[in-house]
């Protein structure tokens, strides 16, 4: 059966399109003919049209689907029967590029559960959903997956975005050909995962640098990352920033390309650069950088808004933060009221963050001794403000953000000890590229 689960990718659009070939191992297929790939992680035999999956499945190519390592994995057999584990737990499904819909339940018929999902690269995506006693429940979010192919390059055009040697590696599950959700939390119990494609939903892009990607170590985190938790699963997150990245550094790379290349009429991008722009060009050449984005972007009608760069935090004798990126952020502002364009002023929501807390209070927000990069924490409530932002600007996709969420004001944070996200099992790693 596993032998027959592996998808032959170039042939999944068919597959959505048109169904015409034969249903894998754990591909069912829905009323509209959608594949459904359905997982079930608990001791006793699979129902009927779903594919078990024991403690000792390590993920492997010829399977398609598995744990990332087995180590310390029990299956529990309560009521429909569960997976846990005391540490942080992997597990990774083959799938092409695209966005997909994932449907996990939660619980324990026996005992209580506390479970965090993450996806990919520390996505946080479900964050504590506890469950007393014989509680179970059913949660969804949206993942977007990507590769480094840019699908439709002709000519001398760019085939593949460049990565740098650090998404070769401890950034790759960002890039690779599967689909990895990281369960955690002080009891994680899962007993299901269901996925399907989510090609209708609308996407958000994100380019930026070393404050928005997808950070693969503790204890760096990054706003775009935890995004994805103040949204319904009625959207896509699509995170293509990387530290040390301008937009420069983009364009050459590839990153715009990319982009272009997934994105469809009505998506939106939120661009934030900045902290190494200021390095590498001048003010000119960075509102003329920034205008090749936008131009390009609206050539495909996709809704552009412009995010200025975080506050570094650095203090004045008086507590005041000073203004590390010169002229850089007004150059954002002067193309957004140019090309009236929405902005999500970050500079000074992060301004009235840091100064709220104060010169000490404020490393809280941060790994320490560095003023650039934050924690979980200064993540968190970065993606707060932009979510606020969102907010303010009447973006269309603010009705997708979650329900019943409350207004915020970062010159009001959250205490740093009520933001609860568990830590990933990564190891110590070097500083994110630029400072």
């Amino acid at each position: 059966m596993n032998t027959r689960f592996r998808l032959c990718f170039a042939a999944l659009k068919t597959i959505l399109a048109l169904a015409v070939c034969l249903p894998l191992a754990s591909l069912a297929f829905a009323a509209k003919s959608e594949p459904v790939w359905r997982f079930h992680l608990g001791p006793g035999a699979a129902p009927s049209g779903w594919t078990k999956v024991a403690a000792g499945a390590k993920y492997d190519d010829g399977a398609g689907f598995g744990f990332e390592s087995t180590d310390g994995l029990m299956q529990v057999d309560h009521g429909a029967g569960f997976t846990t584990a005391d540490r942080p737990f992997y597990f990774s499904v083959a799938l092409p590029e695209g966005n997909y819909r994932v449907a996990v339940t939660l619980g324990d018929a026996d005992g209580e559960s506390d479970t965090t999902v993450k996806a990919e690269l520390r996505r946080l995506m479900l964050s504590n959903v506890t469950t007393t006693r014989g509680e179970i429940v059913r949660r969804e979010f949206v993942v977007n997956l990507r590769r480094p192919s840019i699908p439709g390059a002709s000519g001398n055009e760019r085939k593949n975005v460049a990565l740098k040697p650090r998404e070769q590696k401890e950034e790759w599950w960002a890039w690779d050909e599967k689909l990895t959700l990281e369960f955690n939390g002080s009891r994680p119990c899962v007993s299901a995962i269901e996925i399907t494609p989510a090609d209708r939903v609308p996407t958000v892009f994100l380019l930026g640098d070393s404050t928005v990607c997808d950070q693969p170590r503790e204890p760096f985190a990054s706003w775009g990352q935890m995004l994805t938790i103040f949204f319904e699963p009625s959207i896509a997150i699509a995170n293509h920033g990387e530290s040390g990245e301008s937009y420069h550094g983009a364009l050459a790379a590839g990153r715009l390309a990319k982009v272009l290349s997934v994105a469809r009429p009505g998506d939106t991008v939120l661009m934030q650069y900045g902290h190494n722009d200021m390095k590498v060009v001048d003010v000119p050449t960075y509102k003329a950088n920034i205008k090749k984005f936008v131009e390009a972007f609206r050539e495909r009608k996709i809704s552009v808004v412009l995010v200025t760069p975080p506050h570094r935090r650095t203090f004045d004798k008086d507590g005041r933060i000073t203004n590390s990126h010169k002229g850089y952020p007004d150059a954002v502002r002067e193309v957004a009221r140019e090309e009236k364009l929405p902005l999500i002023d970050l500079l000074e929501m992060t301004r009235a963050f840091y100064e709220a807390m104060g010169p000490e209070a404020s490393g809280a927000a941060f790994k320490p001794g560095d003023g650039t990069h934050h924690n979980a924490y200064g993540a968190y409530e970065l993606a707060k403000c932009i979510v606020e932002g969102i907010r303010a600007a009447r973006l269309p996709v603010a009705k997708h953000i979650i329900d019943g969420l409350p207004r915020f004001d970062p010159a009001h944070p959250d205490a740093p000890g009520s933001v609860k996200i568990p830590p990933s099992a990564t190891s110590p790693g070097d500083t994110p590229d630029g400072s």
